[in-house]
């Protein structure tokens, strides 16, 4: 009797190297096990970068599906449920085909040290290449070089969004040093599209490009994107197009949707394609408004957002967006991973919050404490207190200043969990 997929991913955790040791020596091991199912993938879309990627993905799948194309995607993480990773020609992957994947994967790995994220990918790559679509889109988990995505030879395209300084103990501590990770899905001959960089990243992504003949599409060269008069703006060699402003709100959507029209006009797309790919992409958990459930209950006539970004990047993101919606007093709740950088995510948004409160993540080994997270709140000028939980703060709030903006923030895995919680 097969077992639900919860209780293998369990196991797969388990399965964990004592040393993170970023390498692709298991993943290779585990395809070749597989039968190579990477060389057997409708056409790929590779994206690396650090900040936007998935929104990026989002859009050029909503682009690509308005073109009447069927579409694979692989991301990560998930929000509430594992399954949001794999989605099979536009469907998320059904339980039944996915426990059905993870066993294979476990049975041909022979319980042999694996990282949870490559074994996983793997599980998404068989999936993929046994299914029909005219497209796969590839979202890097970790850098790029040796990511355990970064297996298939002939992409049809590559992408690098914005690259800022993060997972510095695995990527390197400089920006240069970073983007040449990312860089590292770059492949010879093949086409990449590079959104906004800052110039040392932008040299090191160019210097690689040239060494392997990949013609670069490179954000302010062949392409440009702004906002005027309310409306998107994109020009390539192309020509201009006239499009309405993303449905994902923020001012740096602007960027990411410049990145998937830059790609999406490389292969040729229409404009009503480009024009869905702007106002259809769903992408949760990115300055998203809740609209219902027991959080916004609980909020009575306050407003909830909910952003799952956790870098200094994300912080500016974050300010940009509020700097544009109705003024409003906003509270922040906020939790964050220990392994990342609480006080540079916080400079950018410090201006903005009237209030914090910190939680702890529930679940999570690596999470800040509340106190912690205080502590830091504090320490950037803001006024902060503590909850037990998410509830028990938006309640605190709404019962202090009723009508005010609540947005709840620091963590995908926060975010993950406001949405199970939320239904």
């Amino acid at each position: 009797m097969s077992q639900g997929s919860d209780l293998i991913l369990a196991r797969m955790f388990a399965l964990h190297p004592k040393i993170i040791d970023l390498t692709l020596d298991r993943v290779w091991r585990l395809l070749e096990a597989l039968d190579h199912p990477e060389r057997k993938l409708p056409p790929v879309i590779h994206i690396a970068g650090t900040n936007g990627k998935g929104s990026t993905q989002a859009m050029i799948r909503a682009g690509l599906e308005a073109m009447g194309d069927t579409v694979h995607a692989y991301t990560s993480p998930h929000l509430a449920r594992f399954h949001e990773r794999i989605r099979l020609a536009g469907d998320l992957i059904s339980e039944d085909h996915l426990t059905e994947i993870l066993e294979e994967c476990e049975a041909a790995n022979g319980g042999i040290p694996i990282t949870y994220f490559e074994i996983t990918t793997c599980a998404a790559l068989l999936a993929f290449a046994r299914n029909k679509a005219d497209w796969t889109l590839l979202e890097v988990g970790l850098g790029g070089r040796l990511d355990a995505t970064n297996v298939v030879d002939q992409p049809r395209l590559s992408i690098i969004t914005p690259v800022s300084i993060d997972h510095q103990q695995y990527l390197g501590e400089t920006l240069p040093e970073i983007a040449g990770e990312k860089a590292g899905v770059i492949k010879r001959g093949v086409p990449c599209v590079v959104g906004p960089q800052e110039p040392e990243g932008l040299a090191v992504i160019e210097a690689k490009a040239a060494r392997l003949g990949a013609p670069l599409l490179a954000h302010g060269q062949h392409w440009n994107v702004w906002e005027e008069r309310g409306r998107l703006i994109f020009q390539d060699e192309n020509g201009l197009l006239d499009l309405p402003l993303p449905n994902l709100p923020g001012p740096h959507q602007i960027d990411n949707a410049g990145a998937a029209l830059a790609a999406l006009r490389h292969l040729g797309a229409t404009e009503a394609a480009c024009e869905a790919a702007v106002t259809k992409a769903y992408w949760p958990a990115r300055m998203q408004r809740l609209g219902h459930g027991p959080l916004v209950d609980a909020g009575g006539a306050c407003e909830l957002w909910l952003d799952g970004g956790h870098n200094p990047a994300g912080g500016i993101a974050v300010a940009a967006t509020l700097a544009r919606l109705p003024a409003k007093p906003t509270h922040m709740i906020l939790g964050m991973l220990n392994t990342k950088d609480i006080a540079g995510y916080l400079r950018p948004i410090a201006a903005a919050a009237k209030t914090l409160t910190a939680v702890s993540i529930p679940g999570e080994a690596n999470t800040l404490t509340a106190e912690q997270t205080q502590e830091a709140a504090a320490r950037a000028g803001i006024e902060a207190g503590t909850a037990e939980s998410v509830l028990a703060a938006v309640q605190a709030i709404a019962a202090k200043d009723p009508g005010a903006r609540i947005l709840i923030c620091g963590s995908l895995y926060l975010a993950g969990g406001v949405l199970r919680e939320n239904g």
